[in-house]
């Protein structure tokens, strides 16, 4: 018998459950005790191969203090007959741990210049071209 992959939207739902859950500092049992469920239950949302109704996912936009199209940020459109999206980063990279706390040490720099000079530096160091055009 073949396993059904989760949907891709579906996945992408649930990393960015995830990623807030971290960011918050919050476990996967709190948020379960605050929705009613079990961490097993609050694991498989976070992987995508549960589904989240609209009613627990406004649920859980409440714990965790943010609305509902948090949740599909990142999310595009290619144009597909049939309406799929598809997250256009890694949204698995960004809700590790290391991820997040990338992501929390690089907002927690007040200097938008210093922060600017940063992404430029980790731009430089994957190989990409600056703004100008020239590696």
């Amino acid at each position: 018998m073949t396993r059904k992959l989760p949907n891709p939207v579906d996945v992408h739902v649930g990393a960015r459950v995830r990623m807030r859950r971290m960011l918050i500092g919050m476990s996967q049992e709190k948020l379960g005790e605050s929705l009613g469920l079990t961490f097993q239950q609050v694991q498989k949302y976070e992987k995508g191969s549960n589904r989240i109704g609209a009613s627990r996912l406004y649920q859980i936009g409440t714990v965790l203090g943010v609305p509902i199209d948090f949740f599909f940020e990142g999310l595009e459109r290619e144009g597909q007959a049939d309406g799929a999206a598809h997250a256009h980063f890694d949204t698995e990279l960004l809700s590790s741990a290391e991820g997040i706390q990338l992501n929390s040490a690089f907002f927690a720099i007040s200097d938008p210049r210093l922060r600017k000079r940063i992404l430029d530096l980790v731009k430089a160091l994957a190989g990409e071209p600056d703004e100008s055009g020239a590696e």
